[in-house]
């Protein structure tokens, strides 16, 4: 017998005990990631202002055309009925306020 066969020739022998214990290793680590994930998830609170637009209104202007707001939205300055949105303002004169459910 070659040094060779004796060293590389053997049969594996498979230590069960090793296999189970790193599989229960295996196990609690992903249960402990699991666990942290969903504490972690719990603790975040993102709550988004609430915020009141008042009554739905339907402005029609004399071209015919028909404006969908609330009523907050609509501010009057200077004479002038005007449309305050988030991003634009909006001339309304000579508009008729309809205080109706769109």
């Amino acid at each position: 017998m070659t040094r060779y066969e004796m060293r590389h020739m053997k049969p594996r022998k498979i230590n069960v005990y090793k296999m189970v214990l790193s599989f229960a290793v295996l196990l609690v680590c992903i249960g402990v990631m699991l666990g942290f994930s969903r504490y972690a998830q719990s603790t975040i609170k993102i709550e988004a202002p609430i915020v009141d637009n008042g009554k739905k209104v339907i402005v029609t202007l004399p071209n015919g055309h028909k404006v969908y707001t609330f009523e907050n939205l609509i501010v009057e300055e200077n004479g002038k009925l005007l449309y305050r949105g988030e991003r634009n303002t909006i001339d309304l004169t000579g508009g008729n306020v309809e205080y109706k459910d769109w």
